[in-house]
């Protein structure tokens, strides 16, 4: 891109990716063959794509796979997953299988209250704001009656409005802490909705407060908007077995949960190793919020801050042997709804939902734990035992294969080539070259 554009916004799907081919890349034919390439072949679910967000001009895709075997709670469940990453399903379905006979999964939800925050300046005296805040306090929830009146009859609503009070962070800021139940919503729309309300009603009842002196009622808004810090919108999930359960053909299974119980316990106190621990956590996690078109990114952010809530970035989960039986959890928040949102409109979210049996939000939260402690364990799993390359690498053979070129049966062969050898990119090339050569 040599200059900048005027009106792109505004261009047809076409012109902006005859602009893009043009202004943008070296082969601009090719470009654009490859853009619509992956366009849907129905125009109606082409076009469904094109209005999810702005400025589309084809779909990026991932893969859409199955994790099978996973016992939660009694009931069996296949899990889908969109993810790029090689060996994650394959990580999960070896977890899933593992504990299916050992009891399987158990979650459970600890809460589901959500956050959202108006933040204001206040320069006044302190004991005037609070007096005005107890008489506001009902106003604001009037205020929004006709926001929240389909929610309350579903059993969803505001659960608390507290005034707090930072100003001695800043100087004069306070907030409005609130708090919801969005039942199978994941709730943005409606919490923004009602914050954005409670702004001006808090503006406008500041006027007329007569105990304020006229500097007093001009309450600066600065912004009102969700938190995706959710600690009380919480799941617990976890399995257990006695520990000679563990049986394992890399290691005895006793020396295999003290060494996994002590790795976890590394990741509680080591933070460079916590954020890669946690990151496998959402290897699984973020597959199955993407799979059910939930917002992937303000997951990540509510649970990296709770991974740091008591001071120091750690470990998600937890593992210990208590009378010789192995447990080992994870309590996650999740903000997560199953409608709404790209729910009700993305054909393969509505697949994933249906495969997932249409589960409730918070059936959906227990799921989704479980995909990140079963992720957990197998990484966990290969780390203390045969190291994280063995298995990933195998996983990677058909990425590396494909972009060296090999054909078919150049594949199957190499596949079981390095069935019983150590895969690496040198090692891979090598392998292929011979076979080129002869």
């Amino acid at each position: 891109m040599k200059t900048p554009v005027e009106g792109f916004s505004k261009l047809s799907k076409t012109q902006k990716i005859d602009w893009i081919a043009t202004n943008c890349t070296q082969d601009p034919k090719a470009a654009k063959q490859l853009l619509e390439q992956y366009w849907n072949t129905d125009p109606r679910v082409q076009k469904l794509h094109d209005e999810f967000i702005e400025n589309t001009i084809s779909n990026y895709y991932l893969p859409f796979a199955i994790a099978p075997n996973f016992k939660i709670n009694g009931e069996f469940l296949a899990i889908p997953m969109a993810i790029e990453e090689s060996s994650v399903v394959a990580a999960a379905s070896k977890a899933a299988k593992f504990w299916m006979d050992r009891g399987g999964f158990k979650a459970e939800i600890i809460g589901t209250e959500k956050v959202g925050q108006v933040h204001f300046i206040f320069k006044g005296e302190k004991r005037r704001l609070k007096e005005f805040f107890i008489a506001a306090k009902p106003e604001l929830l009037k205020s929004v009656a006709s926001i929240t009146q389909n929610m309350e009859k579903r059993g969803g609503g505001i659960n608390d409005i507290e005034l707090r009070d930072l100003s001695d962070k800043i100087q004069g800021y306070y907030q409005l802490h609130c708090t919801f139940e969005t039942l199978d919503a994941m709730g943005a729309n409606f919490i923004n909705s009602c914050l954005e309300q409670f702004a001006k009603t808090l503006k406008e009842l500041a006027l007329s407060f007569d105990e304020f002196s006229n500097h007093e009622k001009n309450i600066e808004v600065i912004m009102g908007i969700l938190s995706n810090y959710v600690p009380n919108c919480l799941v617990r999930a976890e399995v257990s077995c006695p520990v000679p359960e563990l049986d394992n053909s890399d290691m005895d299974a006793e020396e295999f949960a003290q060494k996994f119980v002590q790795a976890v316990n590394i990741a509680k106190v080591e933070p460079y190793r916590a954020v890669t621990h946690n990151k496998g956590i959402m290897n699984g996690i973020d597959a199955v919020v993407l799979a059910t078109g939930n917002d992937f990114r303000a997951v990540e952010a509510g649970v990296h801050a709770y991974a740091a809530k008591d001071g120091q970035y750690s470990s998600l989960t937890h593992a210990k042997i208590e009378d010789g039986i192995f447990k080992f959890w994870i309590e996650v928040p999740l903000a997560l709804g199953t409608v709404g949102g790209l729910t009700s409109l993305h054909p393969l979210v509505k697949l994933a939902l249906e495969i997932l049996q249409k589960p409730t939000a918070k059936k959906l939260m227990q799921i989704v734990a479980v995909a990140g402690l079963a992720q957990n364990f197998a990484a966990v799993r290969s780390l203390v035992t045969t190291g994280i390359q063995k298995g990933h690498m195998k996983m990677h053979l058909l990425n590396m294969l494909n972009q060296l070129g090999a054909t078919e049966a150049e594949k199957l062969q190499l596949v079981a080539y390095f069935k019983e050898r150590t895969v690496t990119n040198a090692a891979v090339k090598e392998a292929f070259e011979n076979i080129k050569a002869e």
